[in-house]
C-alpha cells in the first residue's frame, strides 16, 4: 500500500487523536470518519461548548426514536 505524508495543524491532530480508538491508526480514523462523516463525532472531538454538544446529542437521540417511512416510486 502506498503512503503519503500530510501536514496538519496541531488542532486537527488533537481532534483526530480524540477520535482514535485502541489499536486504531490515524489512517483508520480518517477513513472511518470520512465514510460516515458524523456531525456528532466531530462536535464531540472538538472544543465546542458543552451545551451545544448536548443539544446535538439530543437531536441524534430523537432521530433514533422516529420511525423512518419508506417511499416507493
Amino acid at each position: 500500500m502506498a503512503h503519503k505524508t500530510l501536514t496538519i495543524s496541531e488542532e486537527a491532530y488533537n481532534a483526530l487523536r480524540k477520535l482514535k480508538g485502541k489499536g486504531e491508526s490515524f489512517s483508520d480514523v480518517i477513513i472511518r470518519i470520512t465514510k460516515k462523516a458524523s456531525l456528532l463525532e466531530y462536535i464531540e472531538s472538538t472544543d465546542f461548548p458543552e451545551d451545544l454538544v448536548e443539544k446535538v446529542e439530543g437531536v441524534y437521540e430523537s432521530r433514533e426514536s422516529v420511525r423512518r417511512r419508506v417511499f416507493e416510486l
